[in-house]
């Protein structure tokens, strides 16, 4: 695919920035959890954050706060919202994957950036700063009082940069949170970082890519 867009979208975290929930969930219970029920324990908590940001929007804390404590329920764990303040405020320190700067400076001076993220107004700047690239637009879920995979969340940016589906082109790392919603809107112009989160699942029609770097070929470039 060479598609020269109006704008390149991106998902923030997860796709831009390393979001190492896996990595805080490690921290606070590896010593009380085998390797096996560790792998079990983070990925319970990933499928409850997904679950919990399909309902009316409500702050991340929230989100974080539900999803480890239903997660903890499920493995017979007690569960401490310390903990849970602990990792949402790890969220705006985390940096971006090491292929990100390089990748999107070689775009960004010919076509506008966009993050569209599930986050907190509060807490994106701190993690966009450390892009190393100038994003041109950044909407969040707090703006758009919706959570991807919502629709709610593209349309609302689609309604701010004033354009539609057929001029922008799509880049996440996860079919659940973006691609599948983008293929319903009609965004046929999307590529897929493989950063190994889900299996590939061509019925939604990408370009897939190992990281960023390549996305300047995309867009012929």
């Amino acid at each position: 695919m060479t598609f020269r867009p109006k704008y390149i979208t991106f998902d923030c975290h997860g796709t831009m920035i390393n979001f190492d929930m896996a990595g805080a969930a490690t921290d606070h219970y590896s010593k009380i959890l085998s390797a096996e029920a560790l792998a079990k324990f983070i990925q319970d908590f990933s499928a409850y954050r997904l679950d919990e940001v399909l309902g009316a929007w409500k702050p991340y804390a929230e989100i974080v706060y539900n999803a480890l404590e239903r997660a903890c329920k499920r493995n017979n764990l007690a569960f401490d919202p310390a903990i849970a303040k602990e990792i949402y405020h790890r969220v705006p320190t985390w940096g971006p994957h090491a292929d990100v700067p390089a990748g999107l400076a070689k775009v960004a001076h010919e076509i506008p950036l966009v993050a569209l993220t599930n986050s907190m107004n509060a807490q994106i700047p701190h993690n966009i700063e450390k892009l190393g690239s100038p994003i041109a637009h950044v909407f969040t879920a707090e703006d758009a009082q919706a959570y991807k995979p919502q629709m709610r969340a593209f349309e609302y940016m689609f309604d701010q940069l004033g354009c539609g589906p057929e001029d922008v082109l799509h880049v996440s790392s996860s079919f659940r949170y973006d691609l599948m919603t983008a293929h319903d809107l009609g965004i046929t112009n999307k590529v897929w970082i493989n950063r190994g989160h889900e299996p590939a699942n061509p019925y939604y029609g990408y370009t897939e890519l190992p990281d960023v770097s390549g996305l300047a070929k995309v867009v012929g470039l």
